[in-house]
């Protein structure tokens, strides 16, 4: 199963990251020749064992993103999602954003019991960041679900960074997430017969405000290539997800998350 979702962590990297390799270029490989990145790690967190449960686990994840090189982000966070920026200059950038999602059913956990499984999938779209301080990054990002869910969701953050030394780097800031009715059905709604087989209350959510919380971490650049990383969140779930009978009866509204992760960065033409 892990083999499987690296795989799909890469196919999905491989293809947000190529929306012009249709197009003629020059050389034999046509847009393909060029400058490329790698970037491989794992993450290992502490954190609730579903979107809105009580119950902590300590789980591990592939990182994975394969793209052709361009100008350097000034700022980049871990709830960045896969992007490609198709406007950079500097101070502001704009480009398409993708999110693997994994499946979740009865056998992640419990409380999940007698609940439709939400199936693996992905969202997509677009993201927009700017710069209004040297020391502060805004992005949002607007991602539809593809076969998880057939929702919206909408992502915005504002990240404080600052470097103790040139390879220590300390950031963090607010976030706050939207989503639509069609994202709360799949992750948080109750319909009938899943009322009878969970013994959960019936319920039916809407769209607005998802959550709100805050995020942190320390980032050490230990070679060129490598970093490491300690991070810290916290969010507070809102609205149809706090609403949810779910998390009422079964889960908290109080989310925290806890980890580390380190990656290396291949670089390589072709």
């Amino acid at each position: 199963m892990r083999s499987v979702r690296v795989f799909q962590v890469v196919l999905a990297s491989f293809v947000l990251c190529a929306p012009g390799a249709a197009e003629a270029g020059e050389g034999a490989l046509g847009w393909l020749s060029g400058d490329w990145y790698l970037t491989v790690g794992a993450t290992g967190m502490v954190a609730p064992n579903f979107e809105g449960g009580k119950k902590y686990l300590l789980s591990a994840q592939p990182i994975i993103s394969l793209g052709k090189a361009g100008p350097a982000a000034r700022f980049t966070s871990r709830n960045d999602n896969i992007s490609l920026a198709l406007i950079d200059d500097g101070g502001l950038r704009a480009g398409l954003t993708g999110k693997l999602l994994f499946s979740r059913d009865g056998d992640d956990a419990d409380e999940l019991k007698g609940l439709d499984p939400v199936r693996w999938g992905g969202e997509a779209g677009g993201f927009f960041e700017f710069y209004p301080f040297d020391w502060l990054r805004a992005r949002a990002e607007l991602r539809r679900g593809i076969r998880a869910h057939s929702g919206f969701v909408a992502d915005i953050a504002a990240d404080a960074f600052y470097d103790v030394t040139p390879d220590v780097r300390i950031s963090g800031g607010p976030r706050v997430s939207f989503a639509s009715s069609d994202y709360f059905d799949a992750y948080y709604g109750v319909n009938a017969e899943e009322a009878v087989a969970s013994g959960l209350s019936r319920y039916r959510p809407g769209g607005g405000v998802k959550s709100a919380g805050l995020g942190g971490g320390v980032t050490w650049k230990v070679t060129e290539p490598m970093t490491a990383s300690l991070f810290g969140e916290y969010s507070r779930l809102m609205g149809p997800a706090a609403d949810s009978s779910l998390v009422k009866e079964r889960g908290s509204r109080d989310q925290f998350m806890i980890g580390v992760s380190t990656t290396y960065r291949f670089d390589f033409s072709m």
